[in-house]
Formats: C-alpha cells, structure tokens, sequence
C-alpha cells in the first residue's frame, strides 16, 4: 500500500473513537468518549458538526434514519441526530463491581448490539449483547479492556480486542442464537506491547486494527498474519471505519488523552480525524434491530 493517511478534520479530540459511516447520508459519524460528543462529518464539505450528551460516550449504531443507538457510561439510549435528544433504554448492571464504563460497540450481522466495558482490574470487564426485544445478556467475562469488534464477511466467525491483553480473539459466532464459543487468539501484539484498538473487516475477511501507542493501523488477513503496516502521524490511532461511495475510504480517529504537553506540541494532530485510500472494499455497515439480508447495501 503506497498511500498515506491525510488529515482531513483539525478535531483535536481527547479520545476520538467508534467511526461510524452512513450509507444514506455518505456522512461519516464519530465519537469523542471524554468531551462526551457525537460528531457528524461530512467528507464533501469537510463540515463537521457534534451533539453534547451530557457524560462519557464510548460507542454508536445506526437505529433509523433520525436516531443513532448510544453506549452511554453505563447505560445504553437513542440519540435524535436532529435535535439532540436522548431517550434511555437500558441501564447496564456491570457483571463486575470494578467496570468502569462502557467501551466499544457494534451490531452484528442480525441487527443486535455488543458492547464491551472497561475495567481497572485486570479480568474485571466484560462483553454484553442487547437485543432488539430489550434483552441483555452477559457474552464473555474476564476481560480488561473490551475493544474492536467484528464478523467475518461469511458470518461464521466473531472478533473481538483485549487491549490490555494486546490479543485479538476470534470465537465461533451462531447467527440463529447470537452465541459465541471456541474463543483462540488470532492475533498476539504482546511481544511490542502495542495494543490493538478499534477494528474494521473488508470485504475479503481481512482485520484491519488500530494500533495504540503504536503510531500505526495494521492489516492482517483472516489467520493472523500481518499484511501491512501503515504507519500514522499520531501515536494513538484509535479505530477505523470503512466509508465511500464505493467502501474503498478507511477512516481513521485517534486520541490525545494522557500524552505529555510536550508530545501534543510535537504531535499537535493527536486527535484528529484521518483518511487513508484503499484498494479494499468494507462491509455494509449494520443497524440496529435490522439483518443484514433485509437491510439495503450501501453502493
């Protein structure tokens, strides 16, 4: 891969994170966790605009065409992309007293949504999955930071990051029942202590990981093995959405939470949004409560 990735939005975001591409609207939406905003950006224009909601945001899914569904803190809500509006749905009980909130989501191929938490004690954080019916249920338990999530192209397997593990895991995924099991680790970044952030997966199968702390996003095919290494301006890329008309565009948001003053002033686009040209294809972003096979594939 010859391209590199462009600086196409001066956010200066404490925790940019959870990309999020709308098909219908070619818009791309995003959140910054610690100034608690939901940005809408627009690729066309460069206009970029937020919604305030009031606490920590850590992740977003498309619900209908005016809503998106939010992971609060520790609760999950509609948000009006209009008015700003939130309606609440579901309070979490965290599995363990030591979650501190939650952390990255999306939904699966079905229309229901995972969402990780985070914890300060290793192997205190979990998995959950809430269902269009209102249902929540507890899916993996001992982890420490729950992170990018993602289904293989064919549906048959579930990827999921523990950043502090510095593992991408892969799991059988059951599409009928939503369950997961044989969980193995696909991917190890231990030995360089980089630990894997966000993630996307092409069309192809392949992972494409935000590297944190590791100044860049790595591809990695469907058995672990690195492709390529794209190396970012910043040190903490943080997730990464495919978007375009034709899904070809990764978009990419990074942090500058708890980097010195001295490395913000030396990397002062720490926070910012990036675009990076692929020769891949994404897959078609899934909304809330809506099966891959009756929702419309974006162009």
């Amino acid at each position: 891969m010859n391209a590199s990735p462009t600086n196409i939005l001066n956010a200066r975001a404490r925790l940019g994170e959870c990309p999020l591409w709308d098909a219908d609207r070619q818009q791309l939406f995003w959140v910054d966790i610690y100034n608690h905003r939901v940005h809408q950006f627009d690729p066309t224009t460069g206009q970029d605009r937020y919604l305030d909601t009031g606490e920590v945001v850590s992740a977003i899914a498309q619900a209908d065409n005016n809503h998106l569904l939010v992971a609060l803190r520790s609760r999950l809500a509609f948000l009006d992309i209009e008015t700003g509006n939130i309606t609440p749905l579901t309070a979490i009980e965290f599995a363990h007293p030591m979650e501190t909130r939650l952390n990255d989501g999306k939904c699966d191929p079905q229309g229901r949504f995972w969402i990780g938490s985070c914890s300060e004690i290793p192997g205190q954080a979990a998995l959950y999955r809430y269902d269009p019916d209102g249902s929540l249920h507890v899916m993996e338990t001992e982890l420490t930071i729950a992170n990018g999530l993602g289904w293989s192209p064919d549906g048959l397997t579930f990827y999921l990051t523990d950043s502090a593990q510095y593992k991408i895991f892969a799991y059988d995924f059951e599409a009928a029942t939503g369950s997961i099991h044989n969980r193995r680790v696909l991917i190890d970044l231990s030995r360089e202590a980089v630990e894997p952030d966000g993630l996307a997966v092409d069309a192809q199968g392949n992972l494409w990981s935000a590297l944190w702390d590791g100044w860049a996003v790595a591809q990695f095919d469907s058995s672990g093995n690195e492709i390529a290494r794209i190396k970012m301006p910043v040190p903490r890329p943080t997730s990464v959405a495919f978007g375009g008309k034709s899904l070809q565009a990764l978009y990419i948001t990074s942090a500058s939470v708890e980097l010195s003053q001295k490395t913000i002033q030396q990397y002062y686009t720490a926070g910012d949004l990036f675009y990076l040209p692929t020769q891949a294809i994404g897959l078609p972003i899934q909304s809330f409560g809506h099966s891959r096979s009756t929702k419309k594939a974006s162009a």
